[in-house]
């Protein structure tokens, strides 16, 4: 009877591009058990760098215990899951490197992946995070729990062969050469609600309101503005009410079919759905502070900083792999729209509660084929001076 294993893996960077470890974990898929955990310190790197290498890390391990088993590969990287299951395409040099490393480690064709939510995937994060941990303490960052100290036991791409960053240097965009056209994000925040007048939390799976009269007028200049811009090849928009809306204004003005794309919307606030700011200090001032100064911390039922950012960032690799080169509308929330400025500017994550951004305003952000992305504009409102 054929062998069945489970291999969980994560990677992460301390910054995107920063301090960086991969974690991967192999487990008796029948019984649960877990055979196998290995992690190590990447040096500097992104975080697709690091997620991938603990992919390949994973896949060694599974080969070591055995070479003819079934497979089946658990992560919470989208970008990774559906790149190694062949529905996106993989245009990053390091990425295919890394993928035909991956592809190499077990036969393909007794390997699935499958996508899991981040806190079904906290066994592998958690090697990562021991990992980085152990390395500020100046420790070597290396697990290997369950294998021998071999050079077999050690897969290929680990902090002894050093990773390098996804990002190319030097980074100075608009001063190296000609790399080919980038991908232009307009982005813009839906128009007022009732709940954004009243100031309350309200995310993904609360009451999801309609614009009001005028946030229907600041949508309608928006769309303006974007036409006045020079238009757009493609427009998308998050699947709230809120935003579709918004994009059906820009569509009217640019002749485009709004699209949406699952992962642009706002934040899960779960049980602060629908209170002000105050009143979420007054019943959860200790969770509140927490929230503030930690990504990883969640409301009751909603999302963390962290989980909206991979989200986002899935979101992103889509667009990216699908757009090459084109000039895109994004109507999104001020929390979607936050997570892609950090990403665009490798900012940390706790940056995007330092951003502010007015509704139906416009954020410019450019995706180069090589990884690189800058900042044109942020939170720009002039076409609302009339309102």
């Amino acid at each position: 009877m054929t062998r069945r294993l489970l291999v969980e893996a994560d990677g992460g960077s301390r910054g995107n591009p920063g301090p960086a470890a991969y974690g991967a974990l192999v487990r008796d898929a029948v019984t649960g058990e877990t055979l196998v955990e290995v992690a190590d310190h990447l040096g500097r790197t992104t975080n697709n760098v690091a997620e991938y290498t603990g992919l390949v890390a994973g896949l060694t391990a599974a080969r070591e215990l055995d070479a003819d088993a079934q497979v089946e590969v658990r992560m919470d990287s989208k970008l990774v899951v559906e790149q190694m299951s062949g529905r996106w395409k993989i245009k990053h040099e390091d990425m295919r490197r890394l993928a035909l490393q991956a592809r190499d480690a077990f036969p393909a064709e007794r390997v699935v992946y499958t996508w899991v939510p981040r806190e079904e995937n906290k066994a592998a994060d958690a090697l990562v995070n021991e990992s980085l941990d152990a390395v500020a303490r100046h420790g070597s960052g290396r697990i290997a729990r369950g294998v021998d100290d071999s050079p077999a036991a050690v897969p290929t791409g680990t902090a002894t062969t050093p990773v390098p960053p996804e990002a190319p240097t030097p980074a100075v965009v608009g001063w190296g050469p000609d790399i080919g056209s980038p991908m232009i994000v307009t982005v813009v925040r839906h128009g007022v609600t009732a709940a954004t007048v009243a100031k309350r939390f309200s995310g993904s799976g609360g009451e999801d309101p309609p614009l009001s009269e005028l946030g229907c007028a600041q949508a309608e200049a928006a769309a303006a503005e974007v036409v006045a811009r020079g238009g757009a090849d493609v427009l998308v928009c998050s699947p709230m009410l809120r935003t579709r809306q918004t994009a059906v204004y820009v569509g009217a003005a640019t002749g485009l079919t709004p699209q949406v794309v699952d992962g642009l919307q706002e934040g899960a606030f779960g049980e602060w759905e629908g209170l002000t700011f105050a009143q979420v200090m007054g019943r959860w001032p200790d969770l509140m502070a927490r929230w503030l100064s930690d990504p990883d911390v969640a409301p009751p039922g909603g999302e963390s900083l962290r989980q909206l950012y991979d989200r986002v960032g899935a979101a992103l690799a889509e667009l990216r792999a699908s757009y090459a080169g084109a000039r895109v509308v994004a109507v999104g929330h001020v929390g979607s729209i936050r997570a892609l400025t950090i990403r665009a500017l490798g900012a940390p994550l706790l940056a995007m509660n330092r951003l502010e951004l007015l509704p139906a305003s416009l954020t410019t952000l450019t995706w180069y084929p090589d990884g690189n992305a800058s900042l044109r504009g942020y939170g720009e409102a002039t076409h609302l001076r009339h309102l």
